[in-house]
């Protein structure tokens, strides 16, 4: 009976996570974790502070051009499918807009690319509490999800945004009302257009991880696809400018991206049902 024991004891300790930390010690490295991200997201937010007429010129106003990447695209296929942006003007109507948008537009761009830097802080925090079976799963997690983090903002500035703006400032309800958009509304549609589809992107990345552990299935994914559409529809709704096209736009690829993430748990499974059947 103790020889039966003993490996059993000796394979729970190598599933256990590496050290038993106290609660106070958690918060501590956590601290830590926290300090270096902010001190990397302050560094890159001063940098891009700095460069204001490059960013302002060449990101953020890029999507009002004729020059614009997106625009050229289309436009280079055929005539018909041609998209020219709406001339409209930014105003500002407090005294204070520019700058609070300057300091907003460098805080979210800081961000953006020092997305990789503060979510590899997250990940060492959080990998040595995994047990050794969660580890193998998550195995490349922070290219994947950095990868996947800038194809979403990516999917979000070069698609979602010229559409959306041109559907809004093209939209009228009679020749009385004319668009003066605000620069603070504008920003804030760019963000809403690109930071939430870069973190909607971490779908795939998030069913990999769980299929692996054992905690979502095909099966599960397949019963609740009705239900899934309509989350999200709703998110989409949520997140983008209050328009149709935009919500269509934001939830046709995450629902795509829904139907590839069925297709990999379903080889998760096989994988772990091969390995099963192996022993």
């Amino acid at each position: 009976m103790s020889n039966r024991i003993i490996p059993m004891s000796k394979e729970l300790a190598q599933e256990s996570p590496e050290k038993e930390m106290s609660f106070l010690e958690h918060l501590e490295e956590l601290r830590w974790h926290i300090i270096r991200s902010l001190l990397v997201l302050l560094v890159a937010a001063i940098v891009i502070f700095t460069m204001k007429t490059w960013v302002f010129e060449h990101i953020i106003f890029a999507p009002k051009h004729d020059s614009f990447a997106t625009y050229r695209f289309f436009c280079g296929i055929s005539d018909l499918t041609c998209l020219r942006p709406k001339q409209f003007d930014l105003i500002t109507r407090d005294i204070g807009e520019q700058f609070f948008m300057h300091i907003k537009v460098s805080l979210w761009l800081a961000l953006i690319f020092t997305f990789p830097y503060v979510f590899y802080e997250f990940w060492k925090f959080i990998e040595p509490g995994l047990y050794k079976n969660e580890k193998k799963a998550a195995g490349g997690m922070v290219f994947s999800c950095t990868s996947l983090f800038f194809l979403g903002v990516s999917f979000g500035y070069f698609i979602i945004t010229p559409f959306a703006l041109n559907f809004l400032i093209g939209y009228s309800v009679g020749a009385d009302a004319i668009s003066s958009p605000t620069l603070a509304s504008y920003v804030s549609y760019m963000t809403l257009c690109t930071l939430p589809t870069g973190f909607l992107f971490q779908m795939p990345v998030l069913v990999y991880f769980l299929s692996r552990i054992g905690m979502i299935t095909p099966t599960i994914m397949k019963r609740f696809r009705k239900h899934a559409v309509v989350v999200i529809l709703i998110l989409a709704a949520i997140i983008t400018p209050p328009d149709v096209i935009s919500q269509f736009l934001i939830g046709i690829p995450v629902f795509l991206l829904y139907e590839i993430s069925i297709m990999i748990s379903g080889r998760v499974e096989k994988k772990r049902n091969k390995a099963l059947s192996d022993l």
